[in-house]
């Protein structure tokens, strides 16, 4: 399984956009981008005129790091969006929001995407009674997320109440800190995924 190993402050300080990647670090005085808002690199300070076509690369690069996901994956998620009725690029974030590991996240059993992704593929969750290990399960409306029976006494767990409680969980999820299980209650509405993305650049980039 592919993944991104670098440090992943970088990818903000690129994108120039806080991705929120590290948790609650990156809401603290700690977080690189709030101390050092600059590209990576060397001679970061000259400003050049971004093209078209430049615009249009950093918004996929933005949406697809932010959801970590490897280039040819998400490209697949692009073609599949394409033949959906509606918007492609709703249809695009819709499938993002969907996959296992962000909706572990949306629920607030992880701080970040990094670390849902690692909870879901270290097996500690199931869909509808099943144990499911993979980041990039495609959920759908009434899938019920628990965590596995087995592993609810480890440490993270335990204070994992207190995660759900900083959470912004948005209504197109339901958590039940009690019984450490969520569910799917309806896919996600435009207005309910991040605001912050330019899906149309992403379409336009792929339809040259």
């Amino acid at each position: 399984m592919a993944r991104y190993t670098d440090p992943v402050c970088r990818i903000c300080r690129r994108e120039g956009l806080k991705l929120f990647l590290k948790g609650s670090r990156c809401y603290t005085k700690k977080c690189a981008f709030e101390r050092r808002a600059t590209p990576p690199g060397m001679n970061t300070q000259r400003r050049r005129k971004v093209s078209e076509f430049g615009l249009q690369l950093r918004e996929k690069q933005k949406v697809r790091k932010s959801y970590s996901v490897m280039e040819k994956q998400f490209r697949n998620y692009f073609e599949k969006a394409a033949k959906h009725k509606g918007m492609t690029g709703e249809n695009l974030l819709r499938m993002l929001e969907m996959r296992l590991d962000n909706v572990v996240y949306r629920m607030g059993f992880a701080r970040s995407r990094a670390e849902a992704r690692q909870l879901v593929s270290h097996g500690h969750f199931t869909v509808n009674g099943r144990p499911t290990n993979i980041p990039s399960f495609g959920t759908k409306v009434g899938d019920r997320i628990e965590v596995r029976e087995s592993r609810r006494a480890r440490e993270h767990f335990k204070t994992v109440g207190e995660t759900i409680k900083a959470a912004q969980i948005p209504s197109w999820v339901s958590t039940d800190p009690a019984k450490l299980s969520g569910t799917v209650l309806a896919e996600p509405a435009r207005e309910q995924m991040p605001l912050e993305f330019n899906e149309q650049l992403v379409v336009e980039f792929y339809s040259r």
